[in-house]
């Protein structure tokens, strides 16, 4: 059994508020896609696909790549205008390589603080429940609003929790998800919002386990976040 990862990295980083997609920013004199990419280097996987918009797929492989010496890159492949359809794009590029019950990890560009042990703890939540996904509980009461803005219900906070990534699965049944979720005409009115929604609307009937990971591993989002990063790296 193999171990792939996808790293989405074709976003614009329009809330950066910077004509330069935010993963592509440097820190401490490197692109922000270096620290997350540099993760899998180290850890248990066993080929990296990192997923990118048309016009960086050269910029990734000469500046990042190719320059600190990648070697579990192995591929560079044409991401979508949306997260999920690189995602598809990625897994798809990955068939001639990648068996049905290899695992496969996805992961955010722009999250740089990812660990190789957190890495390996989704690989092994895969192995034991089928599929696992990085999370951390919340601190905060969290309500659910109506349409208006007025408050619905509260949830238990206790059984409350923020994902994060990587989200593990085998590629089989990730790739299958991902192709129901293309072939649904009705796929254009759901938010997609992480790779665990795509798995759980495929098969309802199966569950995934979260795995506890750690508050610090943060997306890369806004101007403040870009700051904490260049603190923290």
């Amino acid at each position: 059994m193999s171990v792939y990862a996808i790293v989405a990295a074709g976003g614009s980083g329009s809330r950066m508020g910077s004509n330069i997609p935010k993963q592509y920013l440097t820190v401490n004199d490197k692109p922000l896609l270096y620290y997350t990419l540099e993760a899998f280097e180290t850890s248990c996987v066993n080929g990296v696909s990192v997923a990118v918009s048309k016009d960086w797929m050269q910029y990734v492989v000469s500046d990042i790549v190719d320059k600190y010496r990648l070697n579990k890159v192995i591929r560079v492949c044409e991401g979508g205008a949306e997260r999920h359809v690189s995602v598809f794009h990625a897994l798809d590029d990955l068939s001639d390589v990648a068996k049905a019950d290899d695992i496969i990890l996805i992961q955010d560009g722009a999250r740089p603080f990812v660990t190789a042990d957190l890495i390996a703890k989704i690989a092994d939540g895969v192995k034991e429940f089928g599929a696992a996904i990085a999370a951390v509980p919340v601190k905060d009461t969290i309500k659910i609003s109506d349409a208006d803005g007025f408050v619905r219900e509260t949830t238990v906070r206790a059984n409350t929790w923020q994902i994060q990534t990587p989200q593990g699965f085998y590629y089989g049944e990730i790739l299958e998800a991902y192709r129901r979720l293309f072939a649904d005409a009705s796929r254009d009115n759901v938010m997609i919002t992480d790779d665990a929604m795509v798995y759980e609307r495929a098969f309802p009937e199966k569950k995934v386990k979260l795995i506890e990971a750690f508050y610090e591993n943060i997306k890369i989002t806004t101007a403040e976040d870009l700051e904490v990063a260049k603190a923290r790296l």
